[in-house]
């Protein structure tokens, strides 16, 4: 006890935490090997993620290519208060945040329900062909699928437009038209991400217990009473945190295929804060301005991303740190 108290009067701090960083080093040098499998990652992030917001300060600066970043005069909140202020700025706030929204309630559960209908498949032969089908327009680019949507949904030639015509229906200019555009675009989405996204939670459904459904089955359990007893609670913790990474990107939409999709017709409604951001930073060489737009968005993610995250906490769900 007269030691500890000695220890404590020499230093000022308690001998445990004194040893702690010691502990830690030697914790490190004793798994070297898996720490330097993490070196590259870091080095990867360190260059292509953190030092590149250097460059956010022209956000705060009126940038002149001529003097540099470090050059420019400091703005403050200039380029922040004349977006807010833009005419356009609820509308590219509201289209952004509804086709999120329609993503988040249309897009995000499809994939969970395909994955939970493709579990109870018992024929492996038509469930690789299923999977098969499904991936495959995950990996057609932005380019060919915008290409096919204008071909299918053309009023004149379009399969769908003959079908509506087929029923006696008059044909919809489904490219041209400010109403059809979320529902063309989140349905085009459901389209070529469903395969591809319920990856994830067929992988976490084989993690499911088996002796949980037989237990299930002696009990007389159906496969519907299974599925919402067994394999639900089962991939939770996989859907809270694919939630809190979608709720992460609520703001952000992705500007090629929403720009591919835009044209003079639809622009009310295809106007979007990243195709703004588009047009303002490179077209018009607006860069200051743009980077300003970028930083609010990524601001807001950021926000929603931590509720989402403390929300989860507070329930007792998973959360991601």
């Amino acid at each position: 006890m007269s030691t500890v108290t000695s220890s404590k009067e020499k230093t000022g701090l308690n001998p445990k935490k004194q040893t702690r960083p010691l502990a830690t080093l030697r914790k490190v040098a004793r798994n070297w090997e898996l720490y330097l499998f993490l070196l590259p990652t870091l080095v990867y992030f360190l260059i292509f993620k953190y030092y590149p917001m250097y460059g956010l300060q022209i956000a705060f600066k009126d940038f002149m290519a001529v003097h540099g970043i470090l050059g420019s005069p400091w703005v403050g909140f200039e380029h922040f208060i004349r977006f807010f202020e833009s005419y356009q700025f609820w509308n590219l706030l509201g289209n952004s945040l509804l086709i999120n929204f329609y993503q988040l309630i249309f897009a995000f559960p499809i994939p969970i329900i395909f994955a939970l209908m493709l579990n109870q498949v018992t024929r492996t032969r038509f469930k690789k062909v299923v999977q098969t089908v499904t991936y495959a327009p995950h990996f057609i680019s932005v380019v060919v699928l915008v290409g096919m949507l204008f071909i299918f949904l053309s009023p004149s030639n379009g399969f769908v437009n003959n079908i509506i015509q087929l029923f006696g229906g008059e044909p919809i200019y489904f490219m041209g038209s400010e109403a059809w555009f979320k529902p063309v675009f989140v349905g085009s989405q459901i389209w070529q991400t469903t395969g591809w996204s319920a990856i994830i939670y067929l992988a976490a459904l084989t993690s499911v217990d088996p002796q949980l459904h037989e237990a299930a089955i002696v009990d007389g359990a159906t496969k519907l009473q299974r599925v919402f007893h067994i394999d639900i609670p089962g991939i939770l913790p996989v859907i809270m945190i694919m939630l809190i990474l979608e709720i992460g990107n609520f703001v952000t939409l992705g500007y090629q295929k929403v720009l591919l999709m835009q044209n003079e017709l639809n622009i009310a409604s295809s106007e979007v804060i990243q195709t703004y951001v588009y047009k303002s930073g490179l077209l018009n060489s607006q860069f200051s301005y743009a980077a300003a737009i970028g930083l609010f968005e990524n601001v807001i993610n950021f926000i929603l991303l931590i509720m989402m995250n403390q929300m989860a906490k507070k329930f007792k769900q998973q959360s991601l740190f």
